[in-house]
């Protein structure tokens, strides 16, 4: 027996893309089937009812009817649409910078449930929380564990030493720390002081909740902000175009 013509899912709307006049190809992503491509027919026609639903930075529960080449929206109903991200122009870019990361390193129909579950509550974390630096590098460090990125932060990635409390390096290419010595040898790693590797450490193996109650300093946050895009540039072999927008946003707030 085959599979059901039609399914409903949970997703999150990642983005959208106009094809022709009213109809829209929608990027989701899912707990069971991971990310996907989907038909929303009638999208952009005016009281349709599909509409806000299928707008990027919702959480909605979708009904599709399988396609030959893409799969047809044909209801839907919103759980969360968001309002504090799409009313707060920060929280907003930094909700879609998480959004294209999903989707830059995922591939379609691939199920991740855990990653779709930290998807989820990075946007509510980032509706919540007064420092989306934390929610960011958080989100950033399980995103890459979930994906099988994990960053190697208590052994040199080379000689297998106990890493000291010292100035060591982040090592992109080697995919965690260096020591001292092996980092000297290695132009490309960026240096990581004692206590961003401290927090690394901490983040990458307690919950949330636990995470926020860290206090970073401006030099602190900027520090581990370069070192965790450092290594997801390398991973992709590109900027994440999001990150542009942050940096001109950051920009407007210091001038």
């Amino acid at each position: 027996m085959g599979a059901p013509r039609t399914y409903q899912t949970y997703a999150v709307i990642i983005k959208g893309v106009r094809i022709g006049e009213v109809d829209k190809i929608v990027t989701i992503y899912t707990p069971e089937l991971g990310k996907l491509k989907a038909v929303a027919k009638g999208a952009y026609r005016p009281g349709s009812k599909l509409g806000g639903n299928v707008e990027p930075l919702t959480h909605s529960l979708l009904m599709l009817a399988r396609g030959r080449n893409l799969d047809i929206i044909t209801q839907s109903q919103t759980i969360d649409a968001f309002p504090v991200l799409k009313s707060d122009l920060w929280r907003m870019a930094c909700a879609l910078y998480v959004l294209e990361l999903v989707d830059s390193f995922t591939m379609e129909r691939n199920e991740n449930r855990p990653l779709f579950d930290l998807l989820l509550n990075a946007l509510k974390w980032l509706c919540q929380s007064e420092d989306s630096e934390i929610v960011l590098r958080y989100f950033e460090l399980h995103l890459l564990d979930y994906l099988g990125y994990r960053p190697e932060l208590h052994r040199c990635v080379i000689c297998n030493s106990s890493i000291k409390p010292v100035i060591n390096f982040f090592g992109f290419g080697q995919g965690g720390i260096l020591c001292s010595s092996c980092g000297q040898d290695k132009p490309a790693a960026h240096s990581i002081s004692v206590e961003a590797l401290k927090v690394l450490r901490l983040w990458q193996r307690c919950d949330y909740a636990t995470a926020r109650r860290v206090v970073l300093k401006s030099e602190l946050a900027l520090e581990l902000e370069q070192v965790m895009h450092g290594y997801i540039k390398y991973l992709l072999q590109r900027e994440v175009k999001s990150i542009a927008w942050l940096e001109e946003l950051k920009r407007e707030v210091t001038c």
